[in-house]
């Protein structure tokens, strides 16, 4: 696989890189660069980190990258996933592996870090102090979004200050070439990216891929502001979450759960804009099944096949599609796509069932 290749492969499907120039560099001088995500373990995986983040780990990989999984435990316990229990942290972690496993990403494939192993040495603590005295308060208090506190909150405790921080030194701590995220992690990119400059440390191309929404009408934030702009400020708050069950789709969900969610969710006819199902068609199915096929009755056309999400919204938007026809395909092929982690899972039932009772007794 030439670079252009591997660049294209790198970029299909995300928001944004910066820069793909030098992402282009990166791969042009190394033949194995190293790049990572970052998961806080906190609740079972829905389809947004499953299947649209792991889809794109797939991407990484395939591209050549020595790639690692960062299990964010110390971040978890800051802002108290779990109840800030570290053993039911860490049990949700050992689930993480299992459900990066089971949609498709061989262990053999990728590299697995905890956040404790980089904690015990010296050196990364000497990262975070020295983060911290190269950005403002300011600074730091605005990237606090990227723990799913607004922008202007105030009652929260004082570990939460040192989270950017930790973030971007885990960056640099394991010396990494491209580091990945959702949108909504960009603040603690741009971080990392300034503070490079000032500290003599490798700056990242950073990488960040669309956030899926939850299958509710989308809305405005309600505990105060995520982001400066307008639109993203809506995806963060609109956002696939674990913590809203009817609103979020389980990797390990099955069919008549999917059909049952799918089926109750806002998709209001003839708009693309702010519809779930659609962005489960753009972001999901098509990205990795390639074609949606919709099972309309006879007296309305019959079952049609799209081969591009462009066509599908073009198509949904003239009103040729009924929002029950579109909910009953993108049902029918989700659900085929969850087929292998659910066959997963019921041959290694531990771990889910351990989370499923963290959740019980949450």
């Amino acid at each position: 696989m030439d670079i252009k290749d591997r660049v294209d492969l790198v970029s299909r499907n995300t928001e944004e890189i910066i820069t793909r120039e030098e992402l282009e560099t990166v791969l042009q001088n190394k033949s194995r660069p190293k790049a990572y995500w970052g998961f806080e373990c906190s609740g079972l995986m829905h389809i947004g980190m499953g299947l649209v983040v792991g889809t794109k780990i797939r991407d990484m990989i395939n591209a050549g990258f020595d790639f690692t999984i960062f299990l964010a435990d110390w971040h978890s316990l800051i802002n108290n996933k779990l109840g800030g229990n570290m053993d039911n942290i860490r049990t949700c972690g050992n689930y993480f592996i299992d459900c990066f496993t089971a949609i498709g990403i061989p262990k053999n494939k990728v590299r697995y870090v905890w956040a404790s192993e980089l904690t015990g040495d010296k050196t990364y603590w000497e990262k975070v102090i020295r983060i911290g005295k190269s950005a403002s308060i300011t600074r730091i208090m605005r990237a606090l979004p990227i723990m799913g506190r607004s922008m202007n909150s105030s009652d929260m405790e004082a570990a939460s200050v040192i989270y950017p921080c930790m973030q971007a030194a885990d960056i640099f701590q394991m010396e990494l070439d491209v580091a990945c995220a959702g949108i909504d992690q960009r603040k603690a990119h741009m971080l990392a990216r300034d503070v490079a400059d000032k500290l003599g440390l490798i700056k990242p191309v950073c990488l960040h891929t669309p956030l899926l929404a939850g299958l509710q009408e989308p809305q405005a934030a309600k505990a105060g502001q995520f982001d400066e702009n307008k639109t993203l400020d809506e995806k963060i708050s609109s956002k696939m979450s674990k913590s809203v069950a009817a609103s979020s789709i389980s990797i390990h969900d099955d069919e008549s759960q999917v059909e049952a969610k799918i089926k109750a969710a806002y998709c209001p006819p003839k708009a693309a804009a702010g519809n779930p199902i659609l962005e489960i068609a753009r972001l999901v199915i098509f990205p990795i099944s390639g074609v949606l096929r919709i099972p309309r009755a006879e007296k309305h056309g019959g079952p049609i096949r799209y081969s591009s999400y462009s066509e599908l919204e073009l198509s949904y938007g003239s009103g040729s599609i009924h929002p029950l026809d579109l909910k009953l395909g993108v049902s029918s092929a989700l659900s085929e796509i969850l087929k292998e982690p659910r066959n997963y899972f019921a041959q290694h039932p531990e771990n889910l069932a351990s989370m499923k009772g963290i959740e019980l007794t949450r």
